[in-house]
């Protein structure tokens, strides 16, 4: 980019598109997920009554009430008699729910005889939000009535199941998924691979296909807060699949309303949803014994996939009962023991040590240079590695932490040691930003210099070589000043 002369004065500006910082993993919850949407989707979504009603349920408590006692009403209702139906309190979280209703096109502003301004419901919403609630409209695409099964399936198989499908993608991220095919030899699918790509979860580099800080971040997360996010992302890629998002998210949320154990029809789906429905069995959401079965089974997965609190106990994995009491224990010598047998923990400590013994119950690594800098150079930071071990630490570690008061359960020449690699990899600081020189006067760059710095966009300036650089959001603004300085002939 260049500033071309005028006048006479002349200076030149280049803009130079740095190194990005790593940006952390956004998890979005359904709410915020609908944000990102435009009117026009949301309006193509309200279409479908189960859409409504998880909207609905995801909404806060007095945006709830506002809701069901509109429903009914079959004009707009004043402004001020909604505001009259909370406490003066309540003010603030009122303010909230009118400010969630505008943002998800769930309620609109109109005006009513006399000037005043009134709510009233979106009426595609609303008329599918009463179809939902009360009954009625076309018959949900599960609803086919079937034999019963010969071979039905309980519900700790499908636990079993969805469990077995869901490690195979983590496996896969933490580097085990050509070694370590799960409990039934069960590998990942093409589409979970390009799903873990187009999220950022992994990336393809000169050694294939490697984790991200934002897939170690992932690999945090709860099982639920996983699949969710999982399925945000293949939502995002559905339309370059041939497949609709409205139909997709209404058929994702009539599996969260389901029964757990109970069988459901396919008959009557498109071809399109039956796609969707191999991707769901792919990704552990479903269980289908053949693919061109009629019948299907949704795990614990899919239920109440959106719901904070769920009123179906989510799975919990041998992984997660170890991680909940802590299994790690870390010496001053660098040593890290971590008592777990569960290839996936041992997966993710290696990303950042050097594994030495591996036994029954028992994994022993170091923590070495060599070690903890290739996992910065895959992205993660030492600020996620010394997260984990703590979130981790065994309790005889956090009884020491007590004992000598300190904030961190691990040894400090550690926390220190891990923190002092990081730092040999970051001895800049990258800005993104656009640099002014070849002023033809000295007093043409000491104007333009002390406009940059009153206004707070310089970044960096030498006056001996008349360089400057400005941030990238501030370069408009010092643009036109310069234009405006050169046609006034520098008064």
């Amino acid at each position: 980019m260049s500033d071309p002369k005028s006048s006479r004065h002349g200076s030149s500006s280049q803009a130079f598109a740095l190194i990005p910082k790593p940006c952390n993993l956004q998890c979005k919850d359904f709410q915020e997920y609908l944000r990102t949407r435009n009117a026009d989707t949301l309006e193509k979504l309200y279409n479908y009554p189960t859409i409504c009603l998880a909207v609905y349920r995801e909404l806060p408590e007095i945006a709830r009430q506002f809701v069901i006692r509109i429903l009914f009403v079959e004009q707009p209702v004043p402004q001020a008699v909604v505001t009259s139906w909370g406490s003066q309190h309540y003010a603030k979280e009122q303010a909230g729910a009118t400010s969630c209703l505008s943002e998800l096109n769930v309620w609109r502003v109109t005006a009513i005889p006399g000037g005043l301004s009134a709510w009233e419901l979106c009426p595609t919403f609303k008329k599918n939000l009463k179809i939902a609630l009360l009954g009625g409209g076309r018959p949900w695409s599960m609803s086919h009535t079937m034999e019963k099964d010969s071979k039905p399936r309980d519900i700790a198989f499908l636990d079993q199941y969805a469990m077995s499908r869901w490690r195979c993608v983590l496996y896969y991220m933490v580097g085990t998924g050509g070694t370590n095919k799960g409990q039934d030899n069960e590998v990942i699918s093409p589409d979970a691979v390009i799903i873990l790509l187009h999220a950022n979860l992994m990336k393809r580099d000169e050694a294939g296909i490697t984790i991200t800080r934002q897939g170690f971040q992932f690999l945090l997360l709860d099982t639920q807060s996983q699949v969710w996010h999982f399925m945000l992302q293949y939502l995002d890629t559905c339309e370059e699949r041939g497949l609709s998002l409205p139909e997709c998210l209404s058929m994702l949320f009539q599996l969260s309303f389901s029964t757990l154990g109970r069988d459901y029809s396919s008959e009557g789906m498109s071809p399109k949803m039956l796609t969707f429905l191999q991707h769901l069995r792919e990704f552990g959401l479903v269980f289908q014994r053949k693919r061109k079965e009629g019948r299907f089974y949704p795990t614990r997965l899919a239920l109440n996939i959106t719901n904070k609190v769920a009123t179906a106990p989510t799975i919990v994995a041998d992984e997660e009962k170890v991680q909940e009491g802590g299994y790690i224990i870390v010496e001053t010598n660098y040593r890290v023991y971590a008592y777990t047998d569960s290839p996936l923990q041992v997966a993710v400590l290696g990303l950042f040590t050097e594994l030495l013994y591996r036994f029954p119950n028992l994994v022993v690594g170091v923590l070495t240079r060599d070690s903890v800098r290739q996992a910065l150079r895959g992205g993660i930071t030492a600020d996620q590695i010394i997260s984990y071990l703590e979130q981790y630490a065994h309790p005889s570690m956090k009884f020491t932490e007590s004992a000598i008061k300190s904030k961190s359960p691990l040894p400090p020449t550690v926390v220190d040691q891990i923190k002092l690699w990081e730092l040999e990899r970051n001895r800049f600081t990258y800005t993104e930003g656009v640099v002014y020189n070849q002023f033809l006067s000295q007093a043409d760059f000491v104007t333009l210099r002390d406009y940059a710095q009153s206004i707070g966009v310089l970044v960096w300036q030498n006056e001996r070589t008349r360089t400057m650089v400005v941030t990238k959001n501030g370069h408009d603004d010092v643009k036109k000043y310069w234009k405006r300085y050169s046609k006034s002939g520098g008064q």
